[in-house]
């Protein structure tokens, strides 16, 4: 269809499409039409004159018939159009996302879905150059926006700072957060399987919950340090009890250095298990020695990297690197 094309895997700059949008789309004509009649609520879109309950369903599913709807209910509510199509996966998963997170707001904001392969005029009113892509529309105008799809942290926090800025502005979120009173931050379902996986000892199915996370999210801190407890769980309680005295009897045995080394870290040895795995990567070469600094790295990986015991071997490794 003309004006979208495949998505290009990688979120343009939020400043930088809110502008050009600002000059893309005018609303102004809808935005008028709106306000002359602020009295009489249009069908199915909330109420947009004054501090009104908010709207009783948060995800519309709109068309070109139906957006000036949107454009009225923004003049009182914080509205986000999501510009999907079907031929998108990225579509689906950010409209996942969307969905579950416009249903926890309690009514603060409202999401708009629109098809742009069956609407391809909105699409173009916004200059929608590519989907998915996101708009925010507060005041009959669109005030922010971006393209691709955000992982759902930055996606949290972009409408975090949407609200905040908006609070003041628009009556409807205000009177939708004093109606929801105070809640707690929803729990991820992502990383509530992988715990539970984890407490039941099925760390294979833990591992893999938290690949998944990364797969999606591979900035995820939290999900890359819960990674690394795991796979090191797994090597622990796996672990020849006997590593220690094999590993003493044979300095070369590499296998017998690793393991030894993951239990002196079971033992809060950390200490030593990072000055063993040093020494093993000073007396090996090639192979061997590449694979003892990994297991050495992802040890590291168990720990702040503000650790001094991790700073210390991180020059110790260096020196016997090179």
């Amino acid at each position: 269809m003309e004006g979208v094309t495949h998505p290009r895997g990688s979120a343009a700059n939020s400043a930088a499409m809110s502008a050009a949008l600002s000059g893309a789309v005018d609303l102004s004509a809808l935005k008028a039409r709106a306000e002359a009649s602020r009295n009489q609520p249009p069908s199915g879109a909330g109420q947009p004159g004054g501090a009104s309950a908010p709207p009783s369903d948060t995800v519309l599913e709109v068309t070109e018939a139906t957006f000036q709807s949107v454009v009225e209910l923004s003049l009182n509510q914080l509205v986000v159009v999501d510009l999907w199509a079907g031929f998108s996966e990225q579509c689906q998963q950010l409209t996942e996302v969307l969905e579950r997170l416009a249903g926890e707001s309690g009514g603060t904001w409202v999401l708009a879905k629109v098809d742009v392969e069956a609407n391809p005029r909105i699409a173009q009113a916004f200059g929608a150059q590519s989907v998915p892509t996101v708009v925010a529309i507060a005041g009959g105008q669109p005030v922010d926006a971006f393209s691709g799809a955000l992982p759902e942290p930055e996606i949290r926090k972009w409408l975090g700072s949407l609200l905040d800025a908006l609070r003041d502005r628009l009556p409807g979120i205000r009177a939708a957060e004093e109606a929801r009173g105070p809640v707690e931050e929803p729990e991820d379902p992502r990383f509530t399987e992988a715990e539970e996986a984890f407490e039941q000892g099925d760390y294979a199915a833990a591992q893999a919950a938290y690949e998944r996370i990364l797969d999606a999210e591979p900035a995820n801190e939290l999900a890359k340090n819960a990674l690394a407890q795991v796979k090191f769980t797994a090597r622990a309680e796996a672990a020849d009890p006997s590593a220690r005295e094999k590993a003493e009897a044979d300095p070369k045995d590499i296998g017998a250095q690793l393991a030894a080394a993951d239990l002196d870290i079971a033992d809060q040895d950390v200490e030593g298990a990072f000055r063993r795995l040093v020494d093993v990567v000073r007396r090996t070469a090639g192979d061997d020695r590449n694979r003892v600094r990994e297991h050495l790295v992802a040890l590291f990986e168990l720990f702040d990297p503000a650790d001094e015991r991790v700073a210390k071997a991180r020059r110790d490794l260096a020196s016997a690197l090179f």
